[in-house]
Formats: structure tokens, sequence, C-alpha cells
């Protein structure tokens, strides 16, 4: 395959067709190398037409409890106050420093995504 910027879906998809006759060389060999190539190539394809937007901070924390099974009561107990859960998904309050900071520290949720505007 003639290694180039994938332009198209056709390139994207004989490029993935390509590395996944590679995915096994041995590394160090001209086949290896050429899918590194290849993997550095599908990347910035995928980067720039398959963009997954974050989600809000209030999806985002949501996430986090269903994945941890926490309760709107355990979610209450970490930012203090109860009726700000409520609040909180009602979107009649944003989300404040403090509780950012608590968010961050108890569910592990990225900063970035907590400070966003929703």
């Amino acid at each position: 395959m003639e290694l180039k910027i994938l332009k198209t879906r056709k390139d994207y998809k004989q490029a993935l067709e390509r590395f996944s006759e590679l995915f096994q060389a041995v590394p160090g060999t001209k086949e290896s190398d050429e899918a590194d190539v290849l993997a550095l190539l599908i990347s910035n394809y995928e980067e720039e037409h398959f963009v997954i937007n974050s989600p809000s901070p209030i999806e985002a924390i949501q996430y986090r409890m269903e994945q941890q099974g926490l309760t709107n009561k355990e979610l209450a107990d970490i930012l203090g106050y109860k009726s700000r859960v409520t609040d909180l998904f009602k979107r009649n309050r944003k989300i404040n420093l403090n509780m950012i900071r608590r968010l961050h520290e108890a569910l592990h949720i990225p900063l970035e995504t907590l400070i966003k505007e929703y």
C-alpha cells in the first residue's frame, strides 16, 4: 500500500484493511514499520472525522454515579447538601468551585469536564 495522508473514506478503509494484515508483524521488520505509520495515519483521520463531544458536567456526574452505583443521597453526602443534588439535576443551580473540587476528588471526574458551561 502506498503510504499517504488519508483524505477519503475509501483511503481510510484501505488503510484499516492493510493495518489488520500487518497487525501481528514482527517488531523491527519493514511490515512492522508500515503498521506503525498506518496506525498514525488512521489515528489522524479518526481524530479529524470521528469527533466525540465530551459530556456536560451534569451528564458526567450522572454517568459516574451510574458506574459506581451511587444514589442521590450519596452524592449529597459528597456535595454536603441534599437540596443541591436536585437543583443540579434540574439545572436550577450551577456547580460552584467547592462542588467541582469535591466531585473531582470523590468521583475522579476530570476538572476540564466539570468547569464546562452547560
